[in-house]
């Protein structure tokens, strides 16, 4: 093993949008960071950048592949809901490129990066973490060798199944997941009413999933399609192959696949209360319902990011449990509402039916558009709130036919 004895402010591991966020932030900020990420490694996900997103997080426009300017949702029974956006879109990343670009910012804001597993965290004579981590070199990764570094502060951002987080933080292991199982193909040259290269379709389907949804997203000259489920023992491989033989695409050609866990609920404590602070998928933070993660995964490194630098400016490590004060308490809300509804909508094929039916509401269309792409909830409107309330009970109590 080499034993390094310089002392980095920050050590971050994991180098998704969430690690890579927060490494470039603090050294941005002039902190001495060292990010370590797992090479090769690329999570099954849609894609989606909301504005807010873009916005928050200097996204150049060179990294959406495609810009999406709809969404369709499909029912049990295959009613067709188109829910435009009025006057925006929604970006659309290949997190292949999109993580290895964040990455790279943050070499060039002055982050050191090492392609390496993280192994475990232990305690110098003065108490100092210590990061054990797995060098992969070579061309095809052949040879390994094992190092160690010193670190003031360190960010977990290695994912659902965070091993920094089971190592550090009390009660990581609890938290639910969804299985996610994607393919990504090539898409079809021509749009048609089974894919367009400009709407995002989402299927609400038992058999294609019993307890969450399937997808198929564009992305640019590619596409995804994919499925999510909890329930132990079903086919997310079968489902994605149920849905390209339904739409057409069977022949597409498939150009990797890529399958992982999502937590849907973000962890009660983000912490150890001395000098590790989790963030992303190590922290829970993936929409309920939607399972949208990119953006809240962004911000929750910045949040993570912030404290690390408060922790190492003064010493004080209750500045650790800021990150996850200052997200709850700007989304928290949003989180409680979409596990709700998750919980409520999700659980059968006829209350899959009357939530589709719900889409077409213009209301519904319209505050669910613009929460999403601000990312808060709708208050200015408060008459649309109590429309949208009443029509639900509606179809809650089974008053209103789904169409």
């Amino acid at each position: 093993m080499t034993v390094m004895q310089e002392i980095y402010d920050v050590v971050v591991i994991g180098g998704g949008p969430s690690g890579a966020t927060a490494a470039c932030d603090l050294a941005t900020r002039g902190l001495n960071v060292l990010l370590i990420d797992k090479a090769g490694r690329i999570k099954p996900c849609g894609g989606a950048i909301p504005p807010r997103a873009i916005k928050d997080f200097d996204i150049p426009d060179h990294l959406l592949v495609a810009k999406i300017r709809s969404a369709r949702m499909v029912s049990p029974q295959d009613a067709r809901v188109d829910m435009p956006i009025d006057g925006g879109f929604v970006g659309m990343v290949d997190r292949k490129d999109f993580d290895a670009w964040l990455r790279e910012r943050a070499v060039a804001q002055g982050a050191t990066l090492e392609a390496g597993t993280y192994d475990r965290l232990t305690r110098d004579g003065d108490g100092m973490a210590r990061i054990h981590f797995t060098l992969k070199s070579g061309a095809c990764g052949a040879s390994a060798d094992s190092r160690s570094v010193r670190a003031r502060a360190v960010i977990g951002a290695d994912g659902a199944l965070s091993r920094v987080a089971k190592d550090c933080v009390p009660g990581a292991s609890k938290i639910p997941f969804v299985f996610a199982y994607h393919e990504i193909v090539e898409a079809p040259e021509i749009s048609g009413e089974a894919y367009d290269a400009m709407r995002c379709d989402v299927y609400y389907q038992g058999k294609l999933s019993p307890d969450f949804y399937a997808w198929i997203f564009p992305h640019g000259n590619t596409a995804s399609i994919g499925v999510g489920s909890a329930e132990k023992g079903f086919s997310l491989r079968g489902a994605v192959g149920e849905l390209r033989a339904a739409t057409g695409l069977t022949g597409a050609k498939t150009i990797r696949t890529e399958g992982a866990p999502i937590p849907l609920k973000p962890l009660k404590r983000w912490d150890n209360g001395r000098d590790v602070v989790l963030a992303g998928d190590a922290a829970g933070v993936v929409a309920p319902a939607s399972g949208e993660g990119i953006y809240y995964a962004m911000l929750g490194g910045r949040l993570a990011a912030d404290a690390a630098e408060m922790l190492v400016k003064t010493g004080d490590a209750r500045a650790l449990a800021t990150a996850r004060k200052r997200f709850m308490k700007e989304h928290g809300q949003v989180f409680m509402v979409l596990g709700i509804m998750q919980y409520f909508w999700y659980s059968s094929d006829k209350r899959r039916e009357r939530f589709v039916s719900m889409c077409r509401d213009p209301d519904v269309q319209r505050l669910t558009w613009q929460s999403y792409m601000n990312k808060q909830l709708v208050r200015r409107d408060p008459m649309a709130h109590v429309r949208v309330f009443f029509k639900d009970l509606g179809h809650l109590f089974g008053l209103v036919a789904p169409r």
